[in-house]
């Protein structure tokens, strides 16, 4: 395609997996038992994401037990209350707590991307964490023994060692997950908190080169969960500029579920690096209704008065399922809202005649 078009990452498990989970934790089935249900899942996805004529896909994050925890797996020294992010709807969502160091990842996404290669020959897009996100461990009251620095030191190396592993693994583009990004600005409203983020991340991209980047991008959004947002409130006005600060190659952008779309894409105009491509989402993964490939065809027209068509892609807003307990999307939507996205993008290379 002429326009790529990329999905962002997590699609709702199947109930069988979620089942069994539930039976692992409370001791009914056994660890090979609960993997047979992992490949089952995973295979599933795949076919189901080449049914969609995807050019680019991903594993669905099956067998992630949330988008951002999966280096934490089976790790030592966390404890269970560390920050809490609310959402709009009520619920919240509570990251670990680190106790004690060094800190080195338990789990690199690497591992995800070979388990798909298993059931594929697509292209592969593997999603990473941001360290931006990873730092939010570090508690407030300090480590003892472990300074904030040292720690950060160690976030950068690890973080560095995620994404090299993913693109030396064979992934087509790595996405760095940033949706801490907008949340940000509701806790620091200064934007200190931000620009430290951006700094931080930085200081990981800016260790490959420009041919690496331009297969690295940066997904920001409000943070999709149980059909809420964490941050649909803050104005785009108050990230953008700060965002494309980041030495990606590309930015994966909630868009469809924006209010003032257009306000956005002049933003996107006035602030995006002539180097940077941009991935507008078309898709609203908490809306239960499916969008038509004539609406997706509509939104990329409208985007692409704001953005060159040679640095211009689309995507989802947000993943699907980014925590594996979130059910409130079923798998039938999911990929009938994925369809629509690579159909509706070939309908706009017609109406655009490339």
């Amino acid at each position: 395609m002429t326009i790529p078009t990329e999905p962002i990452g997590s699609v709702p498990r199947p109930k069988e997996l979620l089942d069994g989970i539930a039976d692992h934790r409370d001791g009914r089935i056994d660890r090979t038992a609960l993997d047979a249900l992992y490949e089952t899942a995973l295979a599933d996805t795949i076919r189901r994401f080449e049914d969609t004529g995807s050019p680019v896909i991903t594993d669905g994050e099956q067998t992630k037990p949330s988008f951002v925890t999966y280096p934490l797996a089976g790790a030592n020294q966390l404890a269970a209350d560390g920050v809490t992010i609310p959402f709009q709807d009520g619920h919240t969502r509570q990251l670990p707590r680190l106790t004690g160091g060094p800190f080195r990842y338990s789990t690199y996404a690497a591992s995800y991307l070979a388990g798909a290669r298993r059931y594929t020959d697509r292209p592969i897009k593997q999603a990473v964490i941001a360290p931006s996100a990873v730092s939010l461990l570090y508690p407030a009251e300090g480590v003892a023994g472990y300074s904030r620095e040292a720690f950060l030191n160690d976030v950068v190396n690890e973080s560095v060692s995620d994404i090299r592993k993913a693109l030396d693994g064979g992934a087509a583009s790595v996405q760095v997950d940033f949706t801490e990004g907008r949340l940000s600005l509701k806790l620091d409203p200064s934007k200190g908190l931000l620009r430290s983020f951006v700094d931080l991340n930085n200081r990981v991209l800016e260790q490959f080169s420009d041919q690496e980047r331009s297969r690295i991008g940066v997904h920001t959004c409000p943070g999709g969960d149980q059909d809420s947002a964490h941050s649909l409130d803050v104005d785009y006005l108050e990230l953008l500029p700060d965002l494309f600060r980041l030495a990606a190659g590309s930015f994966y952008l909630q868009l469809s579920s924006e209010a003032g779309r257009e306000s956005v894409l002049k933003l996107i105009e006035r602030y995006r690096q002539d180097s940077q491509r941009v991935f507008v989402g078309v898709i609203d993964p908490i809306n239960p209704v499916v969008e038509t490939p004539e609406q997706v065809r509509d939104q990329v027209l409208e985007a692409a008065k704001y953005i060159p068509l040679d640095r211009l892609g689309t995507c989802d807003d947000c993943g699907f399922s980014p925590f594996s307990d979130d059910v409130s999307t079923s798998r039938d939507l999911a990929f009938a809202k994925i369809t629509a996205r690579v159909e509706g993008t070939r309908l706009a290379e017609q109406a655009l005649g490339v």
